[in-house]
């Protein structure tokens, strides 16, 4: 994938992996767009980089996303890449019953249903366009679940087989779909350099 040329949407890029690409994706002289559910810390990435544009949107929540992908229609006409880079991360111990799974952000809606719900959403968007895709931040414990992280885990499993599923939906509209597996260290150069020689 080219870093240049593009117009880009990033879920959760105000922070992490997600700022990570969209500094990338800037410094290559690609048009940046990031979304988050913390309007603080956008207006942060904001003032450090001023060339991106930011939008509040949870993507748990459906009508933020219905309107996040309405105002990108409206506002950026030449999106050709989406990032659902968007994810949360929580120990849950089901031995002490479900509770904790039930409290709390929803790691199931966050990090699975989110980037199901809008690459829905977006495919319309980016039929017909030159160099589409689709880039899905997933983990290592979709593949090697960690016993502290079963929902989190289970999630990126799903969200792997959906990467693959979706993989063979859009070869024909020539949409590429891409699946970025991070390791658990120094994430912004080594995310920027998978992305580099994708």
């Amino acid at each position: 994938m080219k870093l240049s040329g593009n117009t880009v949407l990033i879920t959760g890029g105000a922070t992490g992996i997600g700022l990570a690409m969209a500094e990338a994706f800037l410094k290559a002289g690609s048009e940046v767009i990031i979304c988050g559910r913390r309007e603080g810390k956008l207006l942060a990435a904001r003032e450090k980089h001023p060339g991106l544009h930011t939008r509040t949107c949870d993507g748990a929540n459906e009508s933020d996303c219905r309107a996040l992908a309405e105002w990108v229609s409206a506002n950026f006409k030449d999106l050709n890449i989406l990032v659902n880079n968007a994810g949360v991360q929580r120990d849950i111990d089901f031995t002490r019953g479900v509770d904790a799974f039930l409290a709390g952000e929803s790691e199931i809606r966050i990090n699975l249903e989110a980037p199901m719900v809008l690459s829905g959403l977006f495919i319309p968007q980016l039929i017909g366009k030159n160099d589409t895709a689709i880039v899905n931040v997933s983990s290592g414990l979709g593949f090697v679940p960690a016993a502290k992280m079963p929902v989190y885990s289970a999630t990126k499993a799903g969200l792997h087989a959906f990467s693959m599923a979706l993989r063979y939906q859009l070869s024909k509209l020539g949409i590429k779909v891409f699946e970025i597996v991070p390791p658990a260290v120094e994430i912004s150069k080594l995310t920027c350099s998978k992305l580099g020689t994708g």
